[in-house]
């Protein structure tokens, strides 16, 4: 797979973005158990409280808002998916036996696909979906279906 931006689209940098209700939690679920890094975190700008996560390449980030009161989000969805793309099934290993000692267990993912790749599915606080892959998107091929699970 030989993937590129087209050249009149010159971008620098990627944000993926989503509003949530209970802030401190979904903050304290990406940067301290997660261990994304911090780029940016304010309160009150505007009336927004948000934070910018770093992902695994610096130009790709996720921002997580706050905003009104009550704070007013959309009901999770489970296609809506922050998905992490490891580098193999011992990293996935490794990052589920880290959120298990956090106090997080897997949950069922709503798409197949996953699991029987050797993915496993987490929520963050709010219910969404975050996808721990075993492979590499776009340097590697998603693993085969593992036997029996066809």
């Amino acid at each position: 797979m030989n993937a590129s931006w087209p050249a009149h689209l010159d971008v620098g940098a990627v944000r993926f973005a989503r509003p949530t209700a209970r802030f401190d939690d979904v903050l304290t679920f990406y940067r301290d158990t997660l261990g994304l890094p911090v780029l940016a975190q304010w309160r009150n700008h505007h009336g927004y409280d948000g934070v910018v996560l770093g992902l695994p390449d610096t130009p790709v980030h996720l921002e997580i808002t706050q905003h009104g009161s009550p704070p007013r989000i959309p009901e999770p969805h489970p296609e809506n998916q922050l998905v992490l793309y490891l580098r193999g099934p011992e990293a996935v290993a490794t990052a589920v036996a880290h959120l298990a000692s956090h106090g997080h267990h897997p949950v069922a993912a709503a798409n197949r696909y996953w699991p029987d790749r050797g993915a496993v599915a987490f929520e963050d606080p709010d219910g969404w979906v975050v996808i721990l892959a075993p492979w590499v998107f776009g340097a590697q091929s998603p693993p085969p279906v593992r036997a029996g699970q066809a």
